[in-house]
This record gives C-alpha cells, structure tokens and sequence, in this order.
C-alpha cells in the first residue's frame, strides 16, 4: 500500500491536472468565440519536402475560423519538387484567402518561389533573398578510385541511364542533357516570378541569374512589397481583413502543453510509489 504522503502527493498532482485542463479549455472556448485567427505556416531550413507545409496549408483553407494565412520562409531554398508543390498550394489558398508572406533571415531560391505565390510579401532590410536559378552538383570519385585500385563495371539499358555518376567524369552530350533540363526548371522560375511579381519577363530574366538582393534591393526591384517584421505583417493583415481584438495565431506545430509535460514528469514518481512493492528484481539462490 502507497504510504499517506504519496497518496496527498497523487490527489494534488490530480486537481493540478484537472484545473490546467479545465482552464485550457475555457481559453480555447474563448478564444474560438471571441478572438479571430490567422493561420501561420512556418518553412524553415532546407527544403526536402512539402507535406508538413502542404497539411497546414490545407487545413487553414478549410477552416473558415481562420481568416487569413501568413507564410514565414526562413530558408535557404532547396529541391524543386517539393517548393513547386507548396507553391501551388499557396496558390490555392489565395484564392479563397488573404496570403501574406514574411521572409526571415534567408528566403532565396526555392523559398522565394514559394513566397511569390503571396498576395505581399515582407522583408527585412538585410533578409537574404532572389538568387533566382537552379544548380545542379555531383561529385566526381573516378581519379580517387583509380588511386585505391577500384574500379566500377556498369551494366545499363540506355544511353543516359547512368548519366550524372561519381563514378566517371560526364560525358559532353550529357552535359547538354542536364544542362536542357536545368534551363527548362529555370524557365519556369522566371515565369512564376514575372507572372506573380508583375515584372516584365525581360526584366525578371535580368534579376534571374543566380544573384543574391538583400530585403531592401528586393523592394526597389520589387521583388518583395514592404520592409517589415512578421508582426508587421500580422499588424497589416488584420487592418486589410478588419478584426477586431488581438487575432489569434494558429500555428501548425502544437505549442507546448503544460499539462502534457506535468504529467509526463510525474508519472515515474507516481508509478515508483504504488507499484514499487509489487514488483521487483530477484536472484534466485
């Protein structure tokens, strides 16, 4: 049997517990009847795939409490799969919302293509932006190989097959090949950009080599539309969707919860308590 101090210490744990929940319930009651929201996705770091930004996305379009959605790009860029497709999301998105976008530190190559999808988008005077372009790099083991005495046999059904390998240097016509492919991705980048940016697509070709602008080059080349934090942003939005109050911001990831960590933290001592007797390591003589 747990001992009388364990057992106060359990029912205090327990009423702790009960008034978090009962009191995050009432918040979120009133929060939900009172107060607007807006949605924020959040990308950040390198770009490698879309689901987690696509599924927040989805979610604050079908939600008709949020009234608005703000896309924070803190990234380098990354692969282009993944930003075309949370791209076209924010696309999807704008067609049924307001979609701002607020740049961190860094929001270039494939966080910008992604920020171009917003009806605005927010900088500050020394965010990392542009670098308009696509790359593609490998590298080439074949001499190092060759000073190990390894060699590598390869057996392939077509031409290209093994075109882009470490294991040889590439040959000029795939070169042509992937340098075909990387043009084509390019174009489609300008595109976007002149397309959502409302530039002149020579004008966009022309800012589309590869180049780096900080927040405030951006804005006079109008790359970006204002220099701002992302309370400027949220401040801007709730004038243009007129809510009243501080709105409230929904964020994808769950914020962190009291009651979940208490008891978490509490349960090996309440655990240890009652069932220390009951079981235990023994020897056998």
């Amino acid at each position: 049997m747990p001992s009388r101090k364990a057992r106060i210490i359990l029912l205090v744990i327990l009423i702790v517990v009960a008034i978090i929940f009962i009191g995050s319930i009432a918040i979120g009651v009133s929060d939900g009847m009172f107060s607007e929201k807006i949605g924020v996705v959040e990308i950040s770091g390198v770009i490698t795939e879309s689901k987690d930004a696509m599924e927040d996305i989805v979610r604050y379009k079908e939600d008709d409490n949020i009234k608005g959605v703000i896309v924070r790009i803190n990234s380098p860029g990354g692969s282009v799969g993944p930003s075309q497709e949370i791209y076209s999301e924010v696309i999807k998105l704008k067609a049924k919302k307001k979609v701002y976008v607020s740049m961190g530190s860094v929001c270039a190559s494939g966080g910008y293509y992604i920020a171009v999808a917003g009806e605005k988008i927010y900088a500050m005077p020394a965010t990392i932006t542009g670098s308009i372009g696509v790359i593609m790099e490998h590298m080439i083991v074949e001499d190092l190989f060759k000073k190990i005495g390894l060699q590598s046999n390869t057996i392939k059904s077509g031409a290209f097959k093994d075109a882009g390998t470490p294991l040889r240097k590439m040959k000029e016509d795939e070169k042509v090949y992937f340098q075909g492919i990387l043009d084509s991705i390019h174009e489609q980048f300008i595109k976007v950009v002149a397309q959502d940016r409302k530039i002149p697509i020579d004008a966009a070709k022309k800012l589309s080599d590869g180049r780096i602008f900080l927040g405030t080059q951006a804005k006079d080349l109008k790359l970006v539309d204002k220099i701002g934090t992302f309370y400027d942003t949220v401040d801007d939005m709730k004038k243009v969707l007129n809510l009243k109050g501080k709105p409230v911001l929904v964020y994808g990831k769950k914020p962190f919860s009291l009651m979940k960590w208490l008891i978490s933290s509490m349960s090996k001592e309440v655990v240890s308590e009652y069932f220390s007797g009951m079981f235990k390591y023994s020897v056998s003589p």
